[in-house]
């Protein structure tokens, strides 16, 4: 092949290779606009996302703008996202709610989360909870994920969260560890001493069992309640440990329910 004939290969490939470029930057482009127009008419069509706006770049939208609830923030997101053709979402939308001081929501949401599950499985569930600037960290265990969903769902749609950390886990599914649940909770509460800790349905002694090892949360009347429940505990059958982290009332210590 002739040098002349290199020359005018090289600019046909060039060339072809323009015109892809440009019919794909025109395809993004076209696709951009059509999100962006269902994004906008969605967002028009709900009246909790007056204040959001949404812009498309390659497939991604972007939202920003205010909302009054953090469930609200999760929400739009979440419609962005269903949206054909959206190929991911960049979540900037700011909670602009009231504003609640760290130690009152702290308080609200702990009375809240203590009747998470309550009528079902709650004695197994752990949540703890602090605030700071209006964002909520909340950690702790569950052993379904039903727990964990519904104490999300409330604080989410508390006044004052601005934003939500979660570092809660779901327990592994065992066997062994629910034959050692429902033996630690009879030995706890089969005690006359602790049996005044069922009576309250908000307020029962916690028992987390993860693998063997069982975890006891909550807050008792006095050291002798938590001591007694200690010993209930550590004479379990099968028990790999115990960790007696129960609070007695009017000690500091974490938030928990």
């Amino acid at each position: 092949m002739t040098m002349k004939s290199l020359v005018k290969l090289a600019s046909t490939v060039l060339a072809v290779g323009l015109l892809s470029t440009m019919l794909v930057a025109q395809t993004a482009t076209r696709y951009d606009n059509q999100i962006q127009t269902k994004v906008t008419q969605k967002l028009a069509s709900k009246s909790q996302f007056r204040d959001v706006k949404a812009s498309v770049e390659d497939g991604i939208v972007t939202l920003t703008g205010t909302v009054d609830l953090y469930q609200g923030k999760l929400d739009v997101a979440k419609l962005a996202r269903k949206t054909a053709n959206a190929q991911g979402v960049r979540n900037l939308v700011t909670v602009a709610g009231p504003n609640v001081p760290d130690a009152q929501l702290e308080q609200k949401l702990a009375r809240k989360l203590r009747y998470v599950r309550v009528g079902y499985d709650n004695t197994f569930d752990y949540f703890a909870l602090g605030v700071k600037n209006g964002v909520v960290t909340v950690e702790g265990q569950d052993r379904t994920g039903l727990g964990r969903d519904e104490a999300l769902a409330d604080i989410a749609n508390m006044p004052g969260v601005k934003d939500v950390i979660d570092n809660m886990s779901v327990e592994p599914v065992s066997q062994f560890d629910d034959g050692l649940r429902l033996r630690a909770m009879r030995a706890i509460y089969s005690d006359s001493v602790l049996s005044k800790y069922a009576m309250d349905p908000a307020r029962p002694i916690r028992i987390i069992v993860s693998n063997g090892h069982v975890t006891l949360y909550g807050s008792v009347d006095n050291t002798m309640d938590k001591q007694v429940a200690g010993i209930r505990a550590n004479q379990l059958f099968g028990a790999f440990s115990v960790d007696n982290k129960l609070q007695v009332e009017g000690k500091s210590g974490p938030q928990g329910m």
